[in-house]
């Protein structure tokens, strides 16, 4: 295989393991729905688990995206953050219009987006 069929072999991999990792941030966040409504959870509660969603499904982005790609690992972790931020900040862009609380939870969601893509990476 040469080059470019690597790098769009590569690419798509990437893309895969995006899908698989919003699928997976869709089913928990289901679960909390679920636990939000049978329990009555606190708004701090949510808040907490919504960060623990985000970052488990990172990290199994960027563990399994680690493992395929055996090389910088932690750096393809850290680029299917990133990734994953990108497409939920636009999806978040594209339904509000505008970006709610852009100086705090902007750069919160980006860091720990990419950290926990980089530390699945890295753990890979």
């Amino acid at each position: 295989m040469d080059k470019k069929e690597i790098r769009s072999s590569n690419i798509l991999f990437l893309l895969k393991c995006l899908l698989f990792s919003y699928i997976l941030t869709g089913g928990f966040l289901l679960l909390l729905a679920l636990f939000l409504y049978k329990f009555q959870l606190s708004e701090k509660i949510v808040s907490i688990a919504i960060i623990v969603i985000y970052v488990i499904a990172v990290f199994f982005a960027g563990f399994m995206t680690g493992k395929r790609m055996g090389s910088r690992k932690f750096l393809w972790g850290l680029a299917v953050g990133l990734a994953y931020f990108a497409v939920m900040a636009l999806i978040s862009l594209a339904v509000n219009h505008e970006f709610k609380d852009l100086g705090t939870h902007f750069f919160t969601t980006l860091s720990i987006c990419a950290a926990g893509g980089m530390l699945g990476g890295m753990l890979s």
